[in-house]
This record gives structure tokens, sequence and C-alpha cells, in this order.
């Protein structure tokens, strides 16, 4: 017999099952989820018309050593230990902790079982969601060993969740995603999903340059990837001045004679309601008064309870259509040789022009193909005379005058004929619902107070 006091048998016990959880259990378990996620990349790849680039499934830390130890970044760093006096190490831990900050851990699995399940149920949801045109002809010619960018208007931080939706079934998308999802768990789960973290508004050069090179690094080993080159959501429905931002990493030693080519494609999208207009709207006053986190917490969790509630009690709608159009692709190679550039042979300054002509001709293109959805026409009929009423009869006849105009222009508008009425219809009553138009004796008006909301909705179609 041998005694032995309690404590030390509680530590030997946890020893125990330790070693059990590392030697057997921990290695069997990554074995079969390893297994798992091969079986859903063999099976994915022989659907996928982009397919998924061996960079994405390469391990984390190995591309967080490869940022770290970028020639550009180590002699960078060296530059600035040099005229700083301070040591070397210092900066490189720097490096390190903003490598690991924008690197993502692509997941096939995620990706593809969990992440596309989420964005489907979310997407059908809250909208009927429908894709208007789509160059498929064009898409399959692409060379499938170039680096395809979607470049897409941003209306809302649904755009996420509905082109990756949209697109699931062709290729896995890379988002560069702001410092607002930086929140335990949503960050595990957007690495995940292959997205990047920026710091959007960050002056430190050292920080931009890793940037840079993942950016490039990612562009090069031919991943799949989603910009906004508007820098952020539009404000009051119009689309923004173009930022040059990603797409001059991406450009910035780009060798058409050498590199894999660059295919752009355009992607306008619209909504007949976007959950944040308000917010959006409001912040462009400067006189408001700036909301709490609490209250804004507290503002989506009524909203999500309240859309619960509904469907609790079967009496839940969709907030209208969400439509997304695919225009026809740029080829950044074809661009340099029918223009005479070669962006990696430029200083700063000239390549600034280029690139910034380049962002404005994919900008024309995407503002050509944004759909025009029912509720932004219904909105521009009252925009466009906010004193007067107008009954149903004559709010289809302004629509319908409306429609023509813009077709006039080649305008992508998703309002069939056949169901055209019944679409005009459903988007003056969810105007009424939404408190924008008052109804008085089948006679529509616009609440003065809420102009601005309907102004938000007719100027995404404004350009049209």
């Amino acid at each position: 017999m041998i005694s032995i006091p309690i404590w030390l048998l509680v530590i030997l016990v946890l020893i125990g099952i330790w070693s059990v959880l590392d030697k057997i259990l921990i290695p069997s378990t990554r074995w079969v989820l390893r297994r798992r996620i091969n079986r859903v990349i063999d099976e994915i790849s022989t659907r996928l018309q982009i397919e998924i680039r061996p960079f994405q499934l390469t391990k984390r830390q190995v591309l967080i050593d490869r940022l770290i130890y970028d020639p550009k970044v180590v002699a960078a760093v060296q530059a600035k230990a040099h005229a700083r006096q301070m040591p070397r190490e210092a900066l490189m831990a720097k490096v390190t902790n903003y490598a690991k900050e924008i690197v993502p851990s692509f997941n096939a699995y995620v990706y593809f079982r969990i992440g596309y399940w989420l964005a489907q149920k979310i997407a059908r949801m809250l909208y009927w969601v429908r894709i208007g045109t789509i160059e498929n002809q064009q898409y399959t010619n692409i060379d499938p060993n170039a680096t395809v960018v979607f470049v897409i208007n941003h209306r809302s931080n649904m755009d996420y969740v509905i082109v990756s939706f949209l697109v699931a079934e062709r290729t896995a998308l890379s988002y560069a995603v702001g410092e607002w999802a930086r929140i335990w768990p949503l960050q595990t789960l957007i690495r995940a999903m292959g997205a990047f973290f920026v710091r959007r508004n960050s002056k430190n050069k050292l920080y931009r340059l890793v940037l840079e090179r993942y950016v490039y690094m990612a562009t090069r080993e031919g991943v799949c990837q989603a910009v906004f080159p508007e820098g952020g959501l539009s404000r009051d429905g119009k689309l923004r001045p173009p930022k040059m931002g990603i797409i001059d990493y991406m450009l910035r030693s780009f060798d058409p004679d050498t590199d894999r080519d660059i295919v752009f494609i355009p992607v306008g999208i619209n909504y007949d309601r976007t959950i944040e207009d308000r917010s959006l709207l409001r912040s462009l006053n400067p006189l408001a008064e700036q909301r709490s986190r609490w209250f804004v917490t507290k503002t989506s969790i009524r909203f999500l309870m309240r859309g619960f509630w509904l469907m609790i009690k079967s009496r839940w709608q969709r907030f209208g259509f969400a439509c997304v159009n695919f225009g026809p692709s740029l080829s950044a190679r074809d661009y340099c040789r029918q223009n005479g550039i070669c962006f990696n042979r430029m200083d700063n300054a000239a390549r600034f022009i280029q690139v910034e002509s380049l962002c404005r001709t994919l900008m024309s293109r995407v503002s050509k193909i944004i759909p025009v959805l029912p509720v932004p026409l219904v909105a521009a009929v009252f925009v466009d005379d906010p004193e007067a009423g107008f009954s149903a009869f004559e709010v289809e006849a302004r629509v319908n005058r409306l429609i023509e105009k813009i077709e006039t222009r080649g305008a992508q508008i998703f309002v069939s004929n056949r169901s055209r009425v019944q679409n005009i219809v459903t988007a003056l009553n969810m105007l009424k619902i939404r408190h924008l138009v008052t109804e008085t004796d089948g006679i529509y008006r616009v609440d003065p107070d809420s102009l601005d909301v309907l102004s938000y909705y007719a100027n995404s179609i404004s350009d049209r």
C-alpha cells in the first residue's frame, strides 16, 4: 500500500486525461475533420468555375511567415529601425501582430457547409433574392488561371451575404472586412470564410505595407476576391467616388507580360429596403446626436425580436427584392496593352493617375448595371413631386413612364411586364407600412419627415 495526498492524485488524474486527449482523441478528431474537409474540397472542386487555389489551403502560420519575411517588408523594417535607432526585433514584433490580424484562415468546410447555409437562410428570409443579368458565356471564356475580382457597389452590410450566397456555386470569395467585425466569435467565423481584416483609416506606413503585400500575395496566387471601391456604405443612395486602395495594391506590382491576368467583373446590387437606411442618412447630419453603443445594441435586439415574433405569428413579410447584376468583365492585361501602360514600372504619381482612371471605368460599368427595383421607382415618383398627391393608378402610370424613359438608356430593370402592376402596388404598400407615405381616401402623399428616406431610394436609380 502506498499513500499519496489527494491533491497529488488529482494532478496525476489530470495529467492522465491530458495525455489521452493529446495523444489519442485530439489527433483522431483532427484526422476526421481533415478527412471531411478534403471530401468537401474534392466535391466542390468538380462544380466550381473558379477553383479554390492552393494558397487558400495553405496553413495560416505558413502564410503569416511568408508575409513577415517578405523582402519588401523586411527591407522596410530594417530602414525604419535604422532611421529611428530602435531594435529590429521590436518592429518585427509589430509586423507579426499586423500579419496575424490580416491573414485569414480559410476553411472550405465552414465556407461551403456553414457559411453558405447561413447566407442562404438569412438572404431568403429577408428578401426575394434574384439575379437580374449575368454574362454566363463570357465568364466561361475567362482564363482559369486568372485572378477574378468582383467590383461591387456598397449599399448595405448585407452585400457580403447576398453576393457570397449567389456566387457560392461558382467560387469562394475573399473580402476585405472593416474593424467593426473584429469581435469574438464573429471574427473567427469571418476568418474561416476567407475574409481579411483592414484598418481602413490607418496612417501607419508599416501596417499599410504589410496589408499591401498580403493583397499582392493573394492576387498573384489567384485568390478570387470581392472589393467595394467606394470604401464604405453609400450614405445618400448615390455611388460614392472610388477609392484606389485595394485595387492599387493589386496592380502596384502587376506585370502584364509575366503575371497571371487580373479580371475585374462589375457587380451592381440594389434593394427594395436597406436595413441601415435611416442610420446612414443620420450620419450625414453633423448636428445629429451621437448614438451610444447601448442604444445601437438595444435597437438591434428589439428589431430582431420583433422579426422573430412576427415569424412565430406567421405575419413576417420580406423587405422586398434584393437583386444583383453581373456585367461584362475587364482584363487588366488587355487594359494595360490597349493603353500602353505597365503599372509596376511607373512612379507613384503616374501610377495613381492610371489606377484612378481604371477605377472610374469600373465604377462607370457598375453604375450601368445597378438594378432598377420597384421601391426605388415608386420613391422616385414621389420625390419628383413631393407636394402632390397620387392615386394608386396615377403612381402606376408615372412608374410606367419612368420605366420607358430608363429603358431607352439601356438600364437593367427588374420589373416584369407580367407582374408589373403587382410589383408597383406591393412597393407602394411597403412605403405605406413604413410610414414613408400616407394614404387618405385613396390618395398617397409624402410624409415630409421621410422625404430624405424616399430620396435615398430614388438616388439609387438617379443615374440610370
